[in-house]
Protein backbone atom coordinates (compact mmCIF):
# COMPACT_ATOMS: atom_id res chain seq x y z
CA UNK A 1 0.00 0.00 0.00
CA UNK A 2 2.56 2.66 1.27
CA UNK A 3 4.63 1.65 -2.37
CA UNK A 4 1.33 2.69 -4.34
CA UNK A 5 1.15 6.03 -1.80
CA UNK A 6 4.65 6.55 -2.85
CA UNK A 7 4.43 6.10 -6.73
CA UNK A 8 1.61 8.25 -7.09
CA UNK A 9 3.26 10.98 -5.29
CA UNK A 10 6.31 10.67 -7.28
CA UNK A 11 3.96 10.50 -10.31
CA UNK A 12 2.24 13.83 -9.21
CA UNK A 13 5.14 15.64 -8.98
CA UNK A 14 6.94 14.43 -11.88
CA UNK A 15 3.63 15.95 -13.56
CA UNK A 16 3.89 19.23 -11.38
CA UNK A 17 7.47 19.78 -12.23
CA UNK A 18 6.53 19.09 -16.18
CA UNK A 19 3.92 21.72 -15.91
CA UNK A 20 6.33 24.16 -14.48
CA UNK A 21 8.61 23.75 -17.00
CA UNK A 22 5.95 23.85 -20.16
CA UNK A 23 4.56 27.20 -18.46
CA UNK A 24 8.45 28.68 -18.65
CA UNK A 25 8.74 27.44 -22.07
CA UNK A 26 5.67 29.19 -23.35
CA UNK A 27 6.51 31.83 -21.31
CA UNK A 28 9.72 32.02 -22.89
CA UNK A 29 8.02 31.30 -26.76
CA UNK A 30 5.84 34.82 -25.87
CA UNK A 31 8.52 36.75 -24.73
CA UNK A 32 11.25 35.56 -28.09
CA UNK A 33 7.79 36.02 -30.26
CA UNK A 34 7.24 39.55 -29.05
CA UNK A 35 11.36 40.20 -29.58
CA UNK A 36 11.33 38.72 -33.06
CA UNK A 37 8.33 41.11 -34.62
CA UNK A 38 9.96 43.51 -33.48
CA UNK A 39 13.52 42.59 -35.78
CA UNK A 40 15.67 40.65 -33.27
CA UNK A 41 17.36 37.74 -34.66
CA UNK A 42 19.96 35.93 -33.88
CA UNK A 43 22.68 36.90 -31.24
CA UNK A 44 20.86 40.46 -30.96
CA UNK A 45 17.67 38.17 -30.25
CA UNK A 46 19.53 35.93 -27.10
CA UNK A 47 20.74 39.39 -25.64
CA UNK A 48 17.52 41.11 -26.19
CA UNK A 49 15.92 38.37 -24.05
CA UNK A 50 17.88 38.58 -21.33
CA UNK A 51 17.43 42.57 -21.03
CA UNK A 52 13.49 42.45 -21.38
CA UNK A 53 12.19 42.98 -17.70
CA UNK A 54 8.67 41.89 -17.08
CA UNK A 55 7.45 43.31 -13.67
CA UNK A 56 4.91 40.04 -13.48
CA UNK A 57 6.61 37.07 -14.10
CA UNK A 58 3.16 35.76 -15.64
CA UNK A 59 2.74 38.97 -17.73
CA UNK A 60 0.62 38.41 -20.68
CA UNK A 61 1.23 39.57 -24.27
CA UNK A 62 0.16 42.74 -24.09
CA UNK A 63 2.58 43.49 -20.77
CA UNK A 64 5.45 41.77 -22.92
CA UNK A 65 4.66 44.07 -25.93
CA UNK A 66 5.24 47.04 -24.31
CA UNK A 67 8.50 46.29 -22.06
CA UNK A 68 9.98 44.92 -26.02
CA UNK A 69 9.08 48.43 -27.01
CA UNK A 70 10.74 50.09 -23.99
CA UNK A 71 13.78 47.97 -24.78
CA UNK A 72 13.58 48.46 -28.23
CA UNK A 73 13.37 52.43 -27.85
CA UNK A 74 16.69 51.85 -25.30
CA UNK A 75 18.66 49.63 -27.63
CA UNK A 76 18.02 49.79 -31.12
CA UNK A 77 20.74 48.01 -31.95
CA UNK A 78 19.39 44.92 -30.79
CA UNK A 79 16.44 45.30 -33.44
CA UNK A 80 18.32 45.78 -36.46
CA UNK A 81 18.05 49.67 -36.47
CA UNK A 82 21.30 51.61 -36.61
CA UNK A 83 22.20 54.68 -34.36
CA UNK A 84 24.56 56.95 -36.48
CA UNK A 85 26.99 58.16 -34.59
CA UNK A 86 29.62 60.71 -36.03
CA UNK A 87 32.88 60.46 -34.54
CA UNK A 88 35.32 63.85 -33.44
CA UNK A 89 37.43 64.10 -36.95
CA UNK A 90 40.82 65.06 -36.50
CA UNK A 91 42.84 68.21 -36.80
CA UNK A 92 39.07 69.96 -36.21
CA UNK A 93 37.86 69.27 -39.94
CA UNK A 94 34.04 69.16 -40.52
CA UNK A 95 32.48 66.04 -39.16
CA UNK A 96 31.56 63.63 -42.16
CA UNK A 97 34.95 64.23 -44.21
CA UNK A 98 38.30 62.91 -43.60
CA UNK A 99 41.39 64.91 -43.40
CA UNK A 100 43.03 67.54 -45.69
CA UNK A 101 45.83 66.05 -47.57
CA UNK A 102 48.96 68.01 -46.91
CA UNK A 103 50.76 66.60 -50.07
CA UNK A 104 49.38 67.02 -53.61
CA UNK A 105 48.02 64.26 -55.28
CA UNK A 106 50.48 62.84 -58.01
CA UNK A 107 49.21 61.52 -61.22
CA UNK A 108 49.69 58.06 -62.44
CA UNK A 109 52.75 57.68 -63.88
CA UNK A 110 54.49 60.43 -61.94
CA UNK A 111 56.27 58.50 -59.82
CA UNK A 112 57.83 56.31 -62.40
CA UNK A 113 58.92 59.07 -63.80
CA UNK A 114 60.44 60.94 -61.32
CA UNK A 115 62.47 57.64 -60.75
CA UNK A 116 63.69 57.58 -64.25
CA UNK A 117 64.53 61.26 -63.82
CA UNK A 118 67.01 61.00 -61.36
CA UNK A 119 68.88 57.84 -62.94
CA UNK A 120 69.42 59.95 -65.73
CA UNK A 121 67.07 57.98 -68.30
CA UNK A 122 64.72 60.88 -68.59
CA UNK A 123 65.59 64.33 -69.20
CA UNK A 124 64.19 66.97 -66.73
CA UNK A 125 62.88 69.19 -69.20
CA UNK A 126 60.65 66.32 -70.39
CA UNK A 127 60.02 65.23 -67.19
CA UNK A 128 58.60 68.92 -66.78
CA UNK A 129 56.98 69.13 -69.58
CA UNK A 130 54.48 65.62 -68.67
CA UNK A 131 53.29 67.48 -65.99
Amino acid sequence: MKRREQAAAERELQAARREELAAERERAALRRAALVSLGAEGNDLVDAERLLAVDDEDADESQISAAAEALRSRRPELFGEVRMQVPAAPDGAPAGRGPQRKTPVSRPGSAGLEMARRRGLVPAAEFSDAR
